[in-house]
């Protein structure tokens, strides 16, 4: 398989991204001026050159990895994949002097170790390489150069460039990541299925390590995760445009917005966790933007504000004899919303139902999402300024 050059090259591309992620994935993708061919439970598939590739990768927010097709072919067998791989020219893609890693999505009966079907990848692009070149690159399971991904279902196979490597659902800032933290691409999915308008102020009480307020200065300021990260896989590819990605990463610099009466207010308990979220949110360059207060939930000062949100993330009792403990937390954090926020959006992200319903508030929307291996929800109150009409 003769290959032309790949930043010019239109191939199908799948961005894949965390269970449940990928309509608020889908947003930001046509915010991007891209056009959706499919949307799926775990990401969305579109048609792109290497070079969108590397917008998409300095851009998004909510995705894990872009995958950049090469091939697509019938296969029943390790056998069939290497000799499918061995046609194409992975001379034009690698350097002799390079370093590259397989990873693999596998589900067919001839395979019982997916390792087993990285090893046939590698096997074919080493002995083409050889065969071509009269050398080969080096391999291993690290990805820190550029990545291959083998995906197989049933009869079909598809080879594709990973142009990501490292995942992009960690957006890089987070140097210390305190007790049990959000994942980056979770919490920004869940602050786009918000109401917010990205003015208003955003109070996140029970901070933690404050992912949750970092991301949402950073999406009102429109700092992109390209900031905070200087290698990619598809670096490392022969055709790489690295003038494109100069011009791509000098625009995230000059798109960022300057708000100096944007209002985030994170606070907790812990006096760590403070400390902790100080760095994260300085190491993102939005610590300007942030007040950070230690004192509990209920001491939290929320302005008033009507267009405001107010968002928690509580513990969900996932531990024997944590769930009769949180069951007041729960109520306490309902007392709260009604009292002190009235006129704002309250919401509420647990992997609980049975503690959510101890908030006695009745949700407007209950907003599906998975983290780890946990259904969630992302509750949605009005907590309406007097009585509601």
């Amino acid at each position: 398989m003769e290959l032309t050059n790949l930043s010019t090259s239109t191939k199908r591309i799948i961005i894949t991204c965390s269970k449940r992620l990928s309509p608020y994935l889908e947003l930001e993708i046509i915010e991007l001026g891209f056009k959706p061919v499919r949307t799926f439970p775990t990401g969305v598939e579109l048609l792109g050159t290497m070079n969108d590739c590397i917008r998409l990768n300095l851009n998004l927010r909510c995705a894990s990895q872009v995958l950049y097709s090469l091939k697509e072919f019938p296969s029943d067998s390790p056998d069939d994949i290497y000799r499918e791989l061995f046609k194409i020219s992975w001379e034009k893609i690698l350097s002799n002097d390079s370093y590259f890693s397989v990873t693999s999505n596998v589900n067919h009966p001839s395979i019982n170790n997916s390792l087993y079907a990285n090893v046939k990848v590698k096997d074919a692009i080493v002995d083409r390489m050889r065969d071509k070149t009269g050398g080969r690159p080096n391999s291993g399971s690290t990805l820190e150069a550029a990545v291959i991904h083998l995906f197989w279902r049933n009869e079909m196979a598809e080879i594709f460039i990973d142009t990501s490597g490292e995942t992009l659902a960690k957006h890089g800032y987070r140097k210390i990541p305190g007790k049990a933290p959000m994942l980056e691409s979770l919490a920004a999915a869940t602050i786009l299925a918000t109401k917010w308008d990205r003015q208003s102020a955003f109070i996140n009480p029970m901070c933690g390590s404050a992912t949750l307020a970092i991301e949402a200065a950073l999406i009102a300021t429109n700092r992109r995760p390209g900031l905070f990260r200087d290698n990619y896989a598809f670096m490392h590819i022969k055709d790489f445009d690295d003038a494109f990605f100069e011009k791509e990463r000098a625009l995230l610099d000059k798109n960022i917005i300057d708000l100096p009466n944007l209002k985030v207010i994170a606070t907790d308990i812990s006096e760590d966790a403070i400390n902790i979220s100080k760095i994260n949110a300085g190491a993102a360059g939005v610590e300007r933007y942030i007040t950070f207060e230690r004192c509990s939930f209920e001491e939290t000062n929320v302005p008033a504000n009507t267009n405001g949100i107010i968002f928690f993330n509580p513990e969900y009792g996932e531990r024997m004899g944590e769930e009769k403990e949180l069951e007041e937390t729960y109520a306490a954090i309902g007392d709260f919303m009604k009292k002190k926020c009235k006129g704002y959006t309250g919401y509420i992200f647990t992997g609980n139902l049975a503690l959510a319903k101890k908030i006695g508030l009745k949700p407007k929307r209950k907003i599906e999402f998975y983290t780890s291996k946990i259904d969630c929800r992302l509750l949605e109150f009005e907590l309406y300024e007097g009585t509601r009409r």
